[in-house]
């Protein structure tokens, strides 16, 4: 068994006319197109098996762009599986330029739908199998949920057993992992968490499943539990731009191995420092988050004190973003200076263990 394939993950996919306007986003959009033309570009030499996409496939929803990007992918000289997140699917109901709920489907029936249900499997290659799954729910109120309803449970609870013996590649937005210290627990951290994760994730460990693919997050994170390694991929529209390729093989009578290796867009036309442009964008934006950061529990910080503090954590988050970081603020009190170590891709024993982005894993 030998096969190669790449993961995108949040393209924010926005033509001109759809670009946001207001100042403060985080997505740099403006090079959704470009950057994703670069990928595939370079994608479509390497004799790829197939394409995973993990959700926020669009800005917001809009026809247009599912319009582009499905006729895009259409074009393309291998399989792509894709799942909806939640900016792909912000509405129940379609209106003002934006697909309803249900009817993503029926824009990526090339994707792996074959009905108008928000999740599917196929068998991609012999004895392996995705299986794409829908994240997005909505409450009685029409509020967005991070969530795998009864329904799909029930169908994931039947079809698992039957395709056990299978490479079970699982795909879905949010996280089902922690890719940050607490992140279930965290007031800015668990909306990218799914609510239902530890259903899942025993569901997948009856049948030794393995691999999981998310995005959501947009930082490049593998994390591990319960023998589950979950990938995660940053945003092809923000610092550092990355997508993976990944090596699969398996030597008759042998263990299973996963090649992963990561690569960023550095420029596109127009925007030939592109990596240093999305770094000073994501740092012009992080002071209000920094300070919600520190002023939240566990630091529970004054906000006199977080606001004195939060420029010095203007890159904190282009650094987890870009994956293997090793943070140290010396400047701030112990305890404060403590809570970031723990951002850090160290082993228990305090070495550095810079597996987020290239890493040879072994199953």
């Amino acid at each position: 068994m030998n096969f190669r394939f790449a993961v995108i993950s949040d393209p924010h996919v926005a033509v001109p006319h759809t670009i946001p306007t207001h100042a403060n986003r985080f997505h740099l959009v403006e090079v959704s197109i470009l950057a994703l033309e670069k990928v595939l570009n370079h994608l479509e030499q390497l004799n790829l098996d197939f394409l995973l996409l993990p959700g926020d496939l669009t800005q917001d929803g809009e026809v247009d762009n599912h319009n582009w990007l499905s006729k895009r992918l259409q074009s393309l000289p291998f399989p792509v599986f894709v799942v909806p997140g939640n900016h792909d699917v912000p509405c129940v109901t379609p209106g003002e330029g934006k697909i309803g709920f249900h009817q993503f489907p029926g824009y990526y029936g090339h994707c792996g739908y074959n009905s108008q249900q928000l999740y599917y499997t196929q068998e991609i290659l012999p004895g392996v199998r995705i299986i794409g799954l829908n994240s997005n729910r909505f409450n009685q109120e029409g509020k967005q949920l991070g969530c795998l309803d009864e329904q799909q449970l029930t169908w994931l609870e039947d079809l698992l057993p039957q395709v056990k013996d299978q490479l079970l590649l699982v795909m879905i937005h949010h996280n089902v992992i922690e890719h940050l210290p607490g992140q279930s627990n965290h007031e800015l951290g668990k909306r990218y968490m799914l609510d239902n994760a530890s259903v899942l994730l025993k569901l997948l460990k009856s049948v030794n499943c393995q691999l999981i693919f998310t995005g959501h997050l947009h930082v490049q994170d593998v994390a591990y539990e319960q023998g589950i390694y979950e990938i995660t991929t940053g945003s092809l529209v923000s610092y550092p731009h990355p997508y993976r390729i990944i090596e699969v093989k398996r030597p008759i009578n042998g263990s299973l191995s996963l090649n992963i290796t990561s690569h960023r867009v550095k420029s596109v036309p127009g925007w030939d420092n592109l990596e240093e442009i999305s770094r000073q964008w994501l740092g012009d934006r992080s002071f209000g988050f920094m300070v919600k950061l520190l002023t939240a529990s566990p630091l529970k910080i004054p906000h006199q004190e977080a606001e004195n503090l939060a420029p010095f954590l203007r890159d904190f988050w282009s650094d987890i973003a870009a994956g293997d970081g090793l943070f140290d603020f010396p400047e701030f009190p112990p305890q404060v200076r403590a809570y970031f170590q723990q951002f850090s891709a160290v082993n228990s024993d305090g070495t550095p263990a810079f597996i987020d982005n290239n890493l040879l894993l072994n199953l």
